[in-house]
């Protein structure tokens, strides 16, 4: 079957081989920059979803959020 052969290629390629912490560090990173980008705007409101949160500013943008999520206390 060839779509088994491509999932069994995928599997055994280097694409498996991923540092989990620079790939935490890249999107932390990412998420940084966006956060940058809504600075002066005001957050009309925010909703959780299953694989993302979505940010809706007042001016209408919208900004997504995947992966990168935590919690800290203070």
């Amino acid at each position: 079957m060839l779509e088994n052969d491509a999932v069994k290629e995928i599997y055994e390629s280097d694409l498996l081989d991923i540092d989990p912490v620079a790939l935490r560090e890249a999107e932390k990173t990412f998420a940084q920059g966006i956060l940058d980008t809504m600075a002066g705007k005001q957050v009309a409101s925010a909703l959780y979803e299953d694989t993302r949160v979505v940010v809706l500013m007042s001016d209408g943008s919208e900004y997504y959020f995947y992966g990168f999520m935590g919690e800290a206390k203070r």
